[in-house]
Parts: C-alpha cells; structure tokens; sequence
C-alpha cells in the first residue's frame, strides 16, 4: 500500500488529542474585532472540539493524525 497524504490545510487548522478528539479554533477571530463588543470576543477566545458527526468526514484527511 502506497502512502497516504496528509491534507496540510485541515492539519495546520487541527490538533489531535490524546483520546483522538479533534480540537479547533473558534472562527470570526482574524481581522474586524473593533466592532465586537468585549464580552464576544471574549468568548471567542476559547476553541471547542469537532461534533463527532464532522470528525469523521476530517479523519479521512489526517491519516495520521
């Protein structure tokens, strides 16, 4: 069996855990925070994990990971 490719896009965006979750940043956080109030950006300071449902899909783009 030939080796698989590691979509670069998805792993530089996600991080595996130890038990196989994957972690992601929370999104809107790039450029245009002036006009969100504190208490948003705030929030969105925290990631979050993938729902299982769109894990699955992503798995198949990080052999590895």
């Amino acid at each position: 069996m030939p080796k698989l490719k590691t979509n670069r896009s998805v792993a530089k965006r996600l991080k595996t855990t130890k038990t196989g979750k994957l972690k992601k940043r929370s999104a809107n956080r790039g450029h245009i925070l002036g006009k969100m109030s504190r208490k948003t950006k705030r929030k969105l300071r925290q990631g979050g994990y993938l729902s299982e449902a769109d894990a699955k899909k992503i798995r198949r783009l990080l052999p590895y990971g």
